[in-house]
Parts: C-alpha cells; structure tokens; sequence
C-alpha cells in the first residue's frame, strides 16, 4: 500500500485541529473500541484517525490513522497534572483549556503535537521533539505563572507491516 507522508502530515494536521484541540468528534461511550476510554475520531475520505485516551488528572492514550482501513502512523502518550496540582480541578481545566490552544498550533512540520513555545496570559506551552512523523518522541511541559504544573511524554512514528518499504516521501 502506498501513503504519502506529505498526505498524512496534512491529514494529521485536520484530525487533532478537529477532535481534542478543537473539542470535537467526541465518539458515544457505546462505540468506544476500549471500555472505559474517551475517544474522538476524524475521518476524510480514504483517512481515518482515532484518539483513544483514560482519565482526567493523568490521562494516558494513543492515537492511530488509518489508511485505506490499515493502520500507517501511531502515537502513545502518557502524562498530566504533577501531583501538587492534582485534585485541584479549577487549575486542571485551565490547564487543558490552554493545552488545547496550544495543539491548535499543530503544524504539518511537526505534526505530533503543539509548537515549540506558546504563550497566554499566565500560561507557557513547551515542547520539544526529537525525528520526524516517521520516528520520534516528545516532551511538552506547561507552566502556570512559571511554575511547571503539566509534562507529558510521546512517542511515535509510521507503523510499517512486514511487506511494506519507505522510498522518498512514501510508504510503500
């Protein structure tokens, strides 16, 4: 099967600015894939993407685009509030609310998460990431009024099945 990777960087682009950042595509609890998880999903056309996390303080999940119906590109993520901060829902919210601006700012450069620096009012987004959409990882950490209150981790890349190759900017 072939996939562009300029394709799926776009694509990618569309699903996270249409399900958590853009708190959207909120899937029924009776058609979630994993009980006991939240999950939003985006599709377009031959393209499907799906987020499935648990929790609310500290919320690991994954998310996973389809191509055609076959899996092509994963990320897992694992992270939250630090732990001064949890049972303090006010700040937990206002926290996500300014996380989800952030991943608003995704980019088809690095389409993993948010931009490298995001300011607003009290609130600063980092993130910083090492590879590209085929392999990396990823470190995001959010600061309110300069204290670190959210870090998350990430790690990601194509999934590439036994009789796939890469060739320039295709999988193949």
């Amino acid at each position: 099967m072939e996939v562009n990777l300029k394709e799926l960087a776009q694509f990618l682009v569309k699903a996270k600015r249409n399900t958590y950042a853009g708190d959207r595509g909120k899937v029924p609890p009776k058609d979630v894939e994993r009980p006991g998880f939240k999950e939003l999903k985006f599709s377009e056309g031959e393209w499907k993407y799906r987020d499935s996390y648990t929790g609310f303080y500290a919320a690991p999940g994954q998310e996973v685009v389809r191509f055609k119906g076959v899996p092509v590109w994963a990320m897992a993520y694992s992270g939250g509030m630090k732990l001064k901060d949890i049972g303090n829902e006010k700040l937990a919210k206002q926290t996500f609310d300014f996380l989800k601006k952030a991943l608003m700012k995704v980019d088809v450069s690095k389409p993993f998460r948010g931009p490298q620096l995001f300011d607003e009012g009290p609130f600063r987004y980092y993130s910083l990431s090492k590879g590209d959409l085929t392999n990396f990882t990823l470190h995001e950490h959010i600061k309110y009024k300069g204290r670190e209150v959210f870090s998350q981790e990430c790690i990601g890349g194509l999934i590439i099945h036994k009789n796939d190759g890469i060739s320039g900017d295709k999988v193949i």
